[in-house]
């Protein structure tokens, strides 16, 4: 799967744009704050529902605008299948043209995102979800060793938005839900007198949020049961590996079934568990599970009435990453830090892959600049396997060398610095691809 052409209108920093890829590797250079991660961030967007960059719409909208449009053509590539391959398959360009579909997402400064296939009827954002998928390599990525447990409540989000059909709609209930019983925690909290109608309306919002929150600590489980072999095994070809042994690491790293294989064993050096807010009551969804969880709700009823506020719940919920079973946010070094976040979102790769049977495109948003050599060069042999990758550099000098057993590899290089005056400049050009993508997506 790649994109061809992406519009944005009242994206972020940009007004308008309309930029053109290939399959395989395209840079995006220009100095900060001319808004080449904008661009990567509407295919995050696009491809998982959110960003991690924010946790609201509201700045993804460019300010003074209502909402903001993405729109993006879309070819499908079997895993393995190259661009020419792609082509003759279906009788040359007039035929892959018409595998090409638009996919539009209308980000709302206020209310729900709305989302449409080729033109068609309204949809909610979250029905395209995971159709483009995607993984994101950024600077924050070592964090999720060390943040708060809500930067990796955020990764499984995306990751379920990619896996589990229904996983967002499954989150948008569970986030309502909550929202409603908090309100009613403060309501409480503030009443004076008889307050028995408050309660009552508080037991069945409890009941709705065990309800709701069981059904995703279920999916998230499955996240964390999936990812756990391939990172313990990409973890071992990435913490193993030297500069020189970048091809071998390279095989590891983009089929971690291999490697295993090959080894007869998964390492035990990096673990990783799910943290369910419900703790020890949650024993999976039974009538007893149920039973526990409310009892434990209502030992709790006067410390979140107290408190206003909602104490346990799947927005609670963390995971857990260990390195020599010691806790890894406490005794991993940077270098280990790393290696287990690009281990992780690399894990996060193969699964999507398997579970699709598509090759997610790859982002990396200025993650050289923190990255040692050996670290680099590992990213640069995974990123150069892939269908297509989206990288975001400062400079010139920044631009990565890319090169296989056989040739250099010639990246598609985009000077963001041009795009912006062109767009500035009301290029004539960039005003008719526009009208050309809308009308596509029957705008």
């Amino acid at each position: 799967m790649y994109i061809s052409r992406l519009a944005l209108d009242h994206f972020r920093s940009w007004e308008h744009c309309v930029v053109d890829f290939t399959p395989g590797i395209n840079i995006l250079r220009g100095a900060n704050g001319l808004g080449k991660t904008n661009i990567v961030e509407a295919i995050e967007v696009l491809s998982t529902g959110s960003s991690h960059r924010t946790a609201s719409s509201l700045p993804l909208v460019e300010r003074g605008a209502t909402a903001a449009t993405i729109r993006a053509n879309v070819s499908a590539m079997a895993i393995g299948e190259s661009l020419d391959n792609s082509l003759e398959s279906v009788g040359g360009e007039r035929s892959r043209a018409q595998r090409v579909e638009t996919y539009e997402a209308t980000i709302a400064a206020r209310g729900a995102n709305r989302a449409r296939i080729n033109g068609g009827p309204a949809l909610y954002l979250r029905d395209i979800v995971g159709r483009i998928p995607s993984v994101s390599f950024t600077p924050e990525d070592q964090r999720l060793v060390t943040a708060d447990p809500a930067l990796r409540r955020h990764f499984l989000d995306q990751a379920g938005a990619l896996l589990i059909p229904g996983y967002i709609a499954r989150l948008q209930t569970c986030t309502r839900i909550a929202k409603q019983r908090a309100a009613l925690l403060k309501q409480l909290e503030r009443s004076e007198g008889d307050a028995s109608a408050t309660l009552s309306g508080l037991e069945i919002w409890t009941g709705q949020f065990i309800e709701a929150g069981i059904a995703l600590t279920m999916d998230r489980q499955r996240i964390v049961n999936a990812l756990r072999e391939p990172l313990s095994v990409i973890y071992d070809a990435l913490a193993g590996a030297e500069p020189t042994d970048v091809a071998l690491s390279n095989t590891a790293i983009t089929d971690p079934t291999v490697q295993a294989a090959q080894s007869g064993r998964v390492s035990h050096a990096v673990q990783l568990a799910y943290e369910p807010s419900f703790g020890e009551v949650f024993a999976g969804v039974n009538d007893a599970s149920k039973a526990a969880i409310s009892r434990h709700f209502q030992r709790i009823y006067p410390g979140e009435i107290a408190r206003g506020q909602n104490l346990i719940g799947p927005h609670r919920d963390d995971m857990s990453l260990e390195l020599e079973g010691m806790p890894a946010r406490e005794f991993a070094s940077n270098g280990e830090m790393w290696t287990i976040a690009l281990a992780l979102k690399m894990a996060l790769f193969e699964v999507v892959k398997k579970k699709s049977d598509m090759a997610p495109i790859v982002i990396l948003d200025d993650v050289f600049a923190q990255l040692d050599e050996t670290r680099r060069q590992q990213i640069l042999a995974f990123a150069a396997a892939q269908q297509q990758v989206f990288i975001t550099v400062a400079a010139r000098g920044d631009i990565p060398v890319f090169a296989d057993a056989d040739k250099a590899v010639i990246p598609n290089t985009i000077d963001v610095s041009q795009l912006k005056a062109s767009v500035r400049g009301g290029d004539a050009q960039i005003i008719a691809q526009l009208q050309a993508m809308r009308g596509e997506a029957g705008a």
